[in-house]
This record gives C-alpha cells, sequence and structure tokens, in this order.
C-alpha cells in the first residue's frame, strides 16, 4: 500500500514560524477511503454560563425527539439535530452545606470538580480537580497542548471576593490538582501567540518581534510554503487550506483592530491591548480561536469561562443597562425578568454560532467538527433568584464520535449529579475515573 506524503502533523514553514494545518485529504493513506482512516479524535469543551436562567423561558416544551426550544433556545434551531438540552441535573456541593453564603463562588467551583469548595479568602484554598483536567492528565501527548482554558474576565487569584470566599474559586474555572486552579487567559491576542506564533507551533523570538514591529500578519512569513505546497495537492485540499488562511487573517484583523482602538483611548492601560471593547466581540472572538484550536488538533480539551458567578456585566447593547447580577435578584419582577432572559438568550445565541462554525468546519470522512465533539454549555445556577443549585440549565452539544445521542430533550427522572454526566463522557473519551466529586454512578446518555 503507498502512502501519502504529507503526515497528520505537516505545518507551513517560513522565516523561524511554523504554522499547523488542519487533517487533509493528502495526510490519508492512499487507498484508503477517509473513513476508513484514522478516526477524527475526540473533542471535548466545557462553557460556563453565569447566574442562572430564567427557567420557564429556558426549558423546551415537549420531550425527546418531539421538542421545541423555548423563547431563549431559538438560536438552537439551525443546530437542533447536534444538541441535547438536559434538565434535572444538580450540585449538591455547590449548596452551603454549613458554609453560609457564596452561592456564587462555590457554583464555579463546583461546575467541574463537584466538591465543596473550601471556604477561605486565603491562600489556603481547596476544591477538587476538574473534568477537563482530568481527561488532559489521562490523554496527555496526544496533542500539542494538553487543554486550553480561555475566559473573558480579567482573573483575580487572591483576595475574597463572595461572603468569605477566595476569588480564586470565581474566577477560576479549571483544577489541575485540588489547591491549584488554572487561570483562564482572557487576551484573544495571547491565546492566538499560544496557538499560532512563538509561544505556539514554532516561531522563534526574533521572528515574532520583527512581525510584531512591522505589523506584519503571521501568513505572510508562511505563504511561500503554502502555495508551494498547494500546488501537489488536490482541489478539495486547496480550497480547505485557503479557508483555514482566510480564517486565521480574519482573527488576526479582529485582534489587531482591538489593539489600535485600545491603544487610543486615554486610558487605554485599564484594558489591556488585544481584548476588544465590546464583549460580544470578545466571546465571539474566543469561540473562535477555540474552534481553531480543534481543527488543527493543537488540543482536544478546552474550557471557556465566559464570564464568573456573579458577574455584573451591563448589556446596553441589548437594552439591558443594569448589572446582570443585581437583576438576577428579581424577586419575579416582570421588567427584570424580561431583561434577564434578554442576557440569557444573547449567551445562547453567541455560543449557537460557535455550534454552527463547527457543524460547517468538514473532517475528512466527510463528518463535522461538531460531529466528533462533546460540549457542555451550562451553569451552577439554576434560577439567579433562589439562589439553587438543581435543575441547572444545561445543553449538552455534539455528536461525541457517534457516542451521543443528539435532537432530543432529555429530562431525568429524578434529579441526578451533574458529576455522573461528567463520567459518561470521560468514558466515551477513554478516560476512566471511578469517582468525581459527588457523583454516584454514570447519567445514561443513550
Amino acid at each position: 500500500m503507498r502512502f501519502s506524503t504529507l503526515s497528520r502533523r505537516t505545518a507551513l514553514r517560513g522565516l523561524g514560524a511554523s504554522l499547523a494545518l488542519p487533517t487533509l485529504d493528502a495526510m490519508i493513506p492512499t487507498g484508503l477511503r477517509a473513513a476508513d482512516a484514522v478516526a477524527s479524535p475526540l473533542r471535548m469543551a466545557y462553557v460556563y454560563l453565569p447566574n442562572g436562567v430564567i427557567i420557564p423561558k429556558w426549558n423546551p416544551t415537549g420531550e425527546g425527539k418531539n421538542w421545541k426550544p423555548g423563547k431563549t433556545l431559538q438560536s438552537l434551531e439551525k443546530v437542533r439535530n447536534h444538541v441535547q438540552v438536559v434538565s434535572g441535573l444538580k450540585q449538591e456541593k455547590a449548596q452551603a452545606n454549613g458554609d453560609g453564603g457564596g452561592d456564587h463562588a462555590r457554583a464555579t467551583a463546583t461546575f467541574l470538580t463537584g466538591t465543596q469548595a473550601r471556604k477561605t479568602a486565603g491562600a489556603d484554598i481547596q476544591a477538587g480537580i476538574s473534568v477537563d483536567q482530568i481527561a488532559a492528565s489521562q490523554l496527555s501527548g496526544q496533542t500539542r497542548l494538553d487543554s486550553l482554558q480561555l475566559g473573558c474576565d480579567t482573573v483575580r487569584k487572591a483576595g475574597s471576593c463572595d461572603s468569605g470566599y477566595s476569588c480564586a474559586y470565581q474566577f477560576n474555572f479549571s483544577w489541575k490538582s485540588p489547591t491549584l486552579p488554572l487561570a483562564p487567559e482572557v487576551n484573544p491576542r495571547l491565546v492566538f501567540e499560544k496557538l499560532f506564533g512563538v509561544e505556539g507551533t514554532g516561531e522563534d523570538v526574533k521572528s515574532r518581534e520583527l512581525r510584531m514591529r512591522h505589523e506584519r500578519s503571521l501568513l505572510d512569513y508562511v505563504l511561500d510554503d503554502a502555495k508551494s505546497m498547494q500546488k501537489k495537492l488536490g482541489y478539495t485540499d486547496r480550497l480547505k487550506i485557503d479557508e483555514y488562511l482566510s480564517a486565521i487573517r480574519e482573527l488576526e484583523k479582529k485582534i489587531e483592530s482591538a489593539e489600535k482602538f485600545q491603544a487610543s483611548l486615554p486610558d487605554s492601560g485599564s484594558r489591556p491591548e488585544g481584548i476588544p471593547a465590546d464583549y460580544r466581540e470578545h466571546i465571539a472572538v474566543m469561540y473562535d480561536l477555540l474552534a481553531l484550536a480543534f481543527q488543527t488538533d493543537t488540543t482536544r480539551i478546552a474550557t471557556f469561562l465566559v464570564a464568573h458567578d456573579g458577574s455584573n456585566r451591563s448589556f446596553p447593547d441589548i437594552g439591558v443597562p443594569e448589572g446582570h447580577h443585581h437583576l438576577s435578584h428579581h424577586r419575579r419582577d416582570q421588567a427584570k425578568m424580561d431583561k434577564l432572559q434578554k442576557i440569557d438568550q444573547f449567551y445562547v445565541e453567541l455560543f449557537s454560532g460557535f455550534l454552527e462554525k463547527l457543524k460547517n468546519t468538514k473532517e475528512p470522512d466527510g463528518s463535522s467538527l461538531l460531529d466528533s465533539s462533546m460540549i457542555v454549555f451550562g451553569g451552577g445556577i439554576g434560577d439567579g433568584d433562589r439562589h439553587n443549585h438543581d435543575d441547572l440549565p444545561v445543553i449538552l452539544a455534539g455528536g461525541g464520535n457517534g457516542k451521543l445521542r443528539t435532537g432530543r430533550y432529555l429530562k431525568a427522572k429524578e434529579p441526578v449529579p451533574m458529576t455522573n454526566m461528567y463520567l459518561s463522557l470521560l468514558d466515551k473519551a477513554g478516560a476512566k475515573a471511578d469517582r468525581l466529586g459527588d457523583s454516584t454512578g454514570r447519567f445514561d446518555l443513550i
């Protein structure tokens, strides 16, 4: 059997830079159908939704395959056959359990760990190993980055943030050990460089400094190699590379635009260059970076803290000038609830756009990036006014390489620990764990 000349780790190179490529048909052994070649890798991501939701507007009507999204989830219609809306999940360790106030800190710290966070504002923080890091440790070495942590809120590592809980609990999402949270990267420029630049696939420091000084694109350095390679490729692969390079350049332009705009402001020192001033744009750029990280197989495991629980961000662009957290204590005030529903919808729409991007990114076997993913989107509080940690808002997106049933509304018959679902996802990813936090078993996702 003849094999193709392109390795799955082939990269574009030039002038000290190296740019990873997505999987191409030319990387499939000659004589094999793409579907018979190496299977698409399974990706896992966890995205956090802060402050609870307006449940009646969130929950679909119907059940199973015969479901209809509520107002908040309307944007999922384009990907409804690729998602599951799940209700009935709980996190008992986010309850006070004798620790008093601090529901927002516990909600974030417990969401991926299932453990009771130690109540402290000092350095003696303790939670548990998060589900993403259990997977990352067992699958280590399969990709250049074992995992990727993203966020949109400036990280706070110390101090008291919520009723005597350290800020580390609220502003971190992923935990490598019970005492070591992994801070999310919030600056798109730094994420971009980690994925594609000097911190990424091999651009040397001198080349990066030259590129940044002369405002040149990373693509300028690898363009000759790209043109040379494309002469040897078929039409489909040439098109795929063109689309991929265009996506990278579009991201560069967005980041450059944010940097220039931020530098022009009188108080530019208050926000690091590279972070878009517009929150919607910030989230969208981070989703784009995550999609490219998955597409290039730079990592297969990621977390995205779009906002910490307790966030009091306002949303004037959608008609909500009040702070999110303040509104969440709505006391059944309909006007406040209507505004909260708009915020919930805002977050879901951006997530839906991310899913559409994954759906439209094709693998060599004809499946999509979304088909080979398992993505949890949800939060550790159900209703923001009640601060309850049961009946949590959760969406499970992606087909898990055929290991997940999709296109349905899955209602647990009785409250189930969130960690039970995580154990089932770990099983499907080939990462084994007997227990995770407060788990009591597996949650059937078939």
